[in-house]
């Protein structure tokens, strides 16, 4: 692999790894506001943000090969719902590794999994929002020299035309609807 096609897999990876690293340092701020000393804010952060960073990466780049389509919920929680409690597994055993130099699992480790694997909808949801915001924007600034960025966003302005027009059309068909002076879904008998 060339130093090029590194440099495109990583743009293409950067909105998603940059939520990953927005997401470690929210842990962190939540985790001083609860009131944890410093070191354990800074290694919940660190051991929550690092995994995040990587599955956001991963998500970009699976979005870039097509597995993954703009726009569509169902993959992208199939996705978290693997990814997010392997991302607390980790966070779990790094923070004990940071803090008191040996790894730490959870007590009842498939019930931690379980129960992170139905927390894992709310991330999923919270980073399909972000990435869908994002990403367009990053994509159209290196989209001339990048060829998989330039499918993707071509791909998300198709959608976002669709959507468009589809909104138009619903506003229009609305519209029309009210040029009788009252609502069509009450007709009286023998009109059609």
């Amino acid at each position: 692999m060339t130093g090029q096609q590194l440099r495109h897999l990583g743009q293409l990876a950067l909105p998603g790894a940059a939520i990953g690293a927005i997401a470690g340092v929210a842990a962190l701020g939540l985790a001083l506001v609860a009131g944890q000393p410093v070191d354990w804010a800074l290694a919940t952060g660190l051991a929550l943000g690092l995994p995040l960073v990587l599955l956001g990466g991963g998500f970009g780049l699976l979005m870039a090969a097509g597995i993954i389509s703009p726009g569509v919920f169902a993959p992208t929680a199939l996705y978290w719902l693997v990814g997010f409690p392997v991302a607390r597994l980790a966070h779990e055993v790094l923070v004990g590794l940071l803090l008191v130099g040996r790894p730490a699992l959870p007590p009842d480790v498939p019930g931690f999994l379980a129960y992170q694997a139905i927390v894992s909808l709310g991330f999923a949801i919270g980073f399909s929002w972000l990435h869908e915001r994002v990403a367009p924007g990053w994509l159209r600034r290196i989209r001339h020299g990048n060829p998989r960025a330039e499918r993707l966003y071509l791909f998300y302005l198709r959608h976002a035309e669709a959507q468009w027009e589809a909104r138009e059309n619903r506003r229009q068909a609305r519209a029309a609807g009210r040029g009788t002076g009252r609502l069509t879904l009450f007709r009286t008998k023998g009109e059609s």
